[in-house]
């Protein structure tokens, strides 16, 4: 039986995620602050957990080990998205966007890191903005610096623990129709349903590791 966490669970790609590896089989510990489409989910056990609370994270991590003894898979999709020009914009701003693209996510890792399978894969989720050489849009400032950092942090990891496991790639999304991306490009319509990103993710990521470390992989097929 497959445990996988997934943050960022209770709208878009997350909640497709965690309902597609719930219905196969997979033990879903589903993370997001708004845990009310979670509810009632078979094989999907979730959590409130305020991410960027260490404390909170390592509570939650404790109720998780009574009854987990190992994850096989952390997909760290949470998102923080401010659509503003960069001059309107704050410190506040952007503390608030690197705070869950970032920072929640090092403590994540971090933390459950002892409960991760060495054979096990970690998943960053990035963006095609936050990848250089790629096309940039105007009040994402902060977002798409703060995907960047990721990318780099992933790469970091990646290296760090070559020898010993598990596997750390990011996946550099293009659009996908969500919530978030509405935010971004109101009026926009993808080209890519939540739940087909979903599915591929989900099979990257017990897939995934065994051909790639360390890799920042595009998938878009349109821009934005």
């Amino acid at each position: 039986m497959k445990t996988l966490v997934v943050t960022g669970a209770s709208r878009g790609i997350g909640l497709e995620i965690s309902k597609q590896a719930a219905s196969e089989g997979t033990q879903v510990i589903a993370l997001s602050r708004n845990i009310k489409p979670l509810t009632g989910i078979e094989n999907v056990h979730p959590f409130a957990v305020d991410l960027s609370d260490e404390i909170a994270i390592q509570g939650f991590i404790e109720k998780i080990s009574t009854s987990f003894t190992k994850v096989d898979a952390l997909i760290n999709n949470a998102g923080s998205l401010i659509n503003k020009p960069f001059l309107k914009t704050s410190t506040e701003d952007f503390k608030k966007v690197y705070e869950v693209n970032v920072f929640a996510v090092a403590s994540l890792i971090r933390l459950i890191f002892p409960m991760i399978d060495p054979k096990g894969h970690v998943i960053n989720i990035s963006s095609m903005g936050g990848v250089q050489g790629t096309a940039k849009f105007p009040g994402l400032s902060s977002y798409s610096s703060s995907k960047g950092a990721l990318i780099i942090l992933t790469e970091l990891l990646a290296e760090e623990f070559k020898e010993s496991g598990p596997a750390f790639n990011a996946l550099a999304l293009g659009a996908v129709q969500t919530e978030m991306l509405d935010e971004a490009f109101p009026g926009y319509k993808a080209p890519i349903s939540a739940s087909q990103m979903a599915s591929y993710i989900l099979d990257f990521a017990f897939n995934g590791q065994l051909l790639y470390n360390g890799k920042v992989l595009p998938i878009a097929s349109s821009t934005p």
